[in-house]
């Protein structure tokens, strides 16, 4: 799944992202909107993690996930 795959299936997939990242709250998923750079940032605030981690985490997600 591309960038603009994710942000156009968003709310299919924002289930995922939540099972995934549990700490994120619906509001901050509603506010990400599939917009890979938000959610990326908002996992690094979330988990303390680096910013690569975090950009490998949704990348890692991008190829898994079954839309």
């Amino acid at each position: 799944m591309n960038s603009d795959r994710l942000k156009g299936q968003w709310k299919q997939v924002k289930g995922q992202a939540r099972e995934k990242w549990g700490k994120l709250t619906d509001d901050e998923l509603d506010e990400i909107n599939g917009r890979r750079e938000q959610l990326a940032g908002k996992i690094q605030e979330r988990y303390g993690i680096a910013k690569d981690e975090a950009e490998r985490q949704v990348s890692d997600f991008e190829k898994s996930c079954n839309c």
